[in-house]
């Protein structure tokens, strides 16, 4: 509890983050929300078709819908000018504006449906405008309705929020996305905590504001209700007050997909731009589309990325070339296609490779590729997210004709775990992960050269690589990450009995590598 206590206390900045988005989110809602229901009142087939829109967009995962808005930004983008923000806040406030919508609408055409005739009659009857009925009295009726359909959205949009470390924005969503990849369950815990809390509070504060529409005392009434939204206020000022100086203005921002060895590389880059006077940030957590897509427009400034990933994802090259031709290739692609400058190869590859526990492969008497392929239709395969969906799957399996029993798919950490308690026989591991030596399991040959090479390599966004100061502080980082080095680094986050956290195996790896 003393850890949970501790890393509680260090979250305030991705607390006042999560409060800024999510209140922002809600209040869009509300925005769109009402005047959506008054319209839905007095049209049937508008109701039915804003009903339909909202109900639909829950059916979507939230996680889909907020990755869905970047590409959709990227588009307008190319419409309205640079000025427009692609990653971070906007897709996440747009994605969480929707996602709110659907309890704060319904309820607000419920209550309209549900009014007494009566009421409503008597005010035609003393030669009401539709503006005075619905000022006087439908707004009145309604409010107690909308604002339980506001306090469902809030605390909707509170648990959606932790989701938006996926495009870019600090929430508490990445202690944790980070806790879960590096197996720190305080972290998690932690970040839990503070999201069920905070939606807790919001949740309490709303329903004061709830009961003081239904109270019939009006004096009472009215202190309930601008006391809770006096409190929600200040809440969110405090937020806002918190992050004056935290702007990524100014700042390197660093990218990082959603593994140990890229947060430590971040860590690592981000410790050496400090030591040398920038000022630093981090967006973690990112898909390998999205931190692309984000370094071509300058949303990220620095990432670390991989030739095969690169090959296969953005040149879309399925065929295989040489290491260093491929590098050549991928770094002429770039600087022509999208400004993206490639400083250099970090030294290590980390590869998709395909690995078993020794002792089920030894049973199985499987050494390679095509010894698998005889033996697959028994087995289950593990791989991480979006392994399944890549090209390199698709190689392999044309290759050797590959055909599973079953084929299921893990966050990266969790994969390792079900090959080790059996609910995968085999697992497309990375070959830099100090796990496949900790757990002892065999990588598989691929004598028909089916993947590409991996070369983690240092890419910087377009204009930033004309920086030469920030040039002189990372080129000696280039060629010195040996696989060996990068394993040892990777266990310590990952599996080490003293666990470490990403900074500290960043400057434990910068003592390998300075030696």
């Amino acid at each position: 509890m003393s850890d949970i206590a501790a890393i509680l206390v260090t979250l305030g900045p991705k607390l006042a983050q999560h409060v800024l988005l999510a209140g922002s989110a809600l209040a869009l809602g509300i925005i769109i929300a009402l005047p959506l229901a008054v319209w839905a009142s007095r049209s049937a087939s508008v109701a039915r078709v804003a009903l339909t829109f909202a109900s639909l967009v829950q059916t979507i995962p939230a996680l889909a819908l907020l990755a869905l808005f970047f590409p959709l930004l990227l588009s307008l983008r190319a419409i309205f000018g640079e000025g427009l923000p692609t990653l971070g806040f906007l897709p996440a406030l747009l994605a969480l504006a929707l996602y709110a919508l659907l309890p704060i609408l319904r309820n607000a055409v419920t209550a309209r449906e549900h009014m007494a005739a009566g009421v409503l009659e008597a005010a035609d009857g003393v030669g009401m405008t539709p503006a005075q009925k619905l000022r006087w009295v439908e707004a009145p009726l309604a409010a107690p309705y909308i604002m339980a359909g506001i306090r469902t959205a809030a605390v909707w949009t509170i648990g959606a929020a932790t989701l938006s470390t996926t495009v870019g924005q600090p929430s508490l969503g990445d202690p944790i996305f980070a806790g879960l990849q590096t197996q720190n369950w305080a972290l998690v815990l932690a970040g839990c905590i503070a999201s069920a809390g905070l939606a807790i509070v919001a949740d309490l504060l709303l329903g004061t504001v709830e009961r003081g529409f239904r109270s019939r005392d009006r004096r009472h009434s009215r202190w309930m209700v601008r006391g809770g939204l006096l409190l929600l206020a200040l809440g969110v000022a405090a937020a806002l007050w918190s992050m004056r100086d935290r702007s990524d203005e100014g700042a390197a921002v660093i990218g990082a997909k959603n593994f140990s060895e890229q947060y430590i590389l971040a860590r690592l880059i981000g410790q050496r731009l400090e030591e040398a006077g920038y000022a630093v940030r981090y967006r973690e957590g990112l898909g390998s589309a999205v931190i692309h897509r984000a370094l071509a427009s300058g949303n990220v400034d620095l990432a670390v990325d991989y030739t095969g990933t690169l090959w296969t994802n953005e040149l879309q090259r399925e065929d295989m070339a040489g290491r260093d031709a491929m590098f050549e290739t991928i770094r002429e692609w770039e600087e022509r296609e999208t400004g993206i400058h490639v400083l250099g190869r970090l030294g290590f590859e980390n590869a998709y490779a395909f690995a078993m526990r020794r002792d089920v492969a030894d049973r199985l008497g499987i050494e390679t590729l095509d010894d698998l392929a005889r033996e697959a239709p028994r087995l289950t395969i593990g791989g991480d997210i979006e392994f399944f969906e890549r090209p390199e799957w698709r190689a392999v399996r044309q290759a050797y004709g590959l055909g599973f029993a079953e084929q299921r798919s893990f966050q990266a950490t969790f994969m390792y775990d079900a090959l080790a308690a059996g609910e995968a026989d085999v697992i497309s591991a990375y070959t830099s992960d100090g796990r496949i030596a900790a757990d002892d399991l065999v990588v598989l040959e691929d004598p028909r050269g089916a993947l590409p090479t991996y070369d983690a390599i240092l890419m910087l966004a377009p204009g930033i690589s004309e920086d030469e100061d920030l040039l002189r502080v990372l080129r000696p980082l280039l060629g010195q990450i040996d696989v060996a080095a990068m394993r040892r680094a990777n266990h310590a986050v990952d599996r080490a009995e003293n666990k470490r956290s990403p900074a500290e195996a960043a400057r434990m790896l910068a003592r390998e590598i300075t030696r």
